[in-house]
């Protein structure tokens, strides 16, 4: 099973940049046709919310069309740059974006991997949050699983980075502690995956392990000062892969959409190592 995730897609109208800079639906269709290239290709895609900039219509729209050429099945989850009625309103034939009732949450069964995908978003915030309700939903599905091998994902990471000016804008302590404990008494609990932080970054949680993803377009800068600014660079546009075997478990590969020199052979056609 190999599950691709992308995250903090930032889509704009057509034509427009993030933050006068950014082309990021240029970005994303380089990214769309780096994931229908692999070899093997993955069986699915999560995109774990930012999926646009500030959640307008028509950049739902935008964001529909150039979704529209990815060849392997797709999953949405929201982050706090969306808008829960647009998304559903731009993709009505996804049902699993209904079932929730006031949020945008779901699991769905991806081979051998339940995926249950979190909404952590808090409309008019910046922040994230996980209500009681939407814990008690999750322990749940949990409950659900009965010991298949999951994945959650979620919007806002669970965990301090070091980077100040984005550990603000994280999922809430309160509900991070909560939700800790209550992963911590699952142990077929693979992963908890997340983005918003335009980073790959990788911490113990809850008895297993939360990761989070760099983007596409734009990265956070990696500025640990106590003080650092909030600002951004343009690093190179990556995904992650999340490979699951059931002898091995979750391992994740970090890769970059645009393409590098090689790949060059180690050995001589005779076998020898290349000197």
């Amino acid at each position: 099973m190999l599950l691709a995730q992308i995250s903090d897609l930032h889509i704009k109208q057509p034509g427009a940049l993030a933050y006068r800079r950014v082309d990021t639906g240029a970005a994303l269709a380089r990214c769309v046709a780096a994931l229908n290239a692999l070899n093997p290709r993955p069986d699915a895609v999560i995109m774990t919310g930012d999926l646009v900039d500030q959640g307008d219509p028509e950049q739902y729209e935008h964001l529909k069309t150039l979704l529209a050429p990815l060849q392997m099945p797709y999953y949405l989850l929201v982050g706090n740059h969306d808008d829960r009625a647009a998304l559903r309103a731009a993709f009505p034939g996804r049902e699993e974006l209904r079932t929730g009732g006031e949020f945008v949450h779901y699991a769905v069964d991806l081979g051998p991997l339940r995926v249950i995908a979190l909404d952590s978003m808090v409309p008019g915030q910046s922040p994230g949050n996980l209500c009681d309700a939407r814990l008690a939903w999750l322990a749940g599905q949990l409950d659900n699983a009965q010991g298949k091998p999951v994945v959650i994902a979620l919007h806002h990471p669970p965990f301090e980075c070091g980077i100040g000016h984005m550990d603000d804008l994280r999922l809430d302590p309160l509900a991070t502690q909560k939700l800790a404990a209550l992963i911590a008494r699952y142990p077929n609990v693979e992963r908890v995956i997340c983005g918003h932080v335009h980073r790959p970054m990788f911490a113990r949680f809850g008895g297993t392990i939360a990761s989070a993803v760099a983007s596409p377009a734009h990265q956070v800068a990696l500025d640990l000062r106590a003080d650092a600014p909030s600002a951004f660079r343009m690093e190179p546009a990556a995904y992650a892969l999340h490979r699951y075997e059931p002898a091995s478990g979750l391992v994740t590969h970090h890769a970059y959409v645009d393409a590098a020199d090689g790949p060059y052979p180690f050995y001589e056609p005779e076998g020898e190592l290349i000197d």
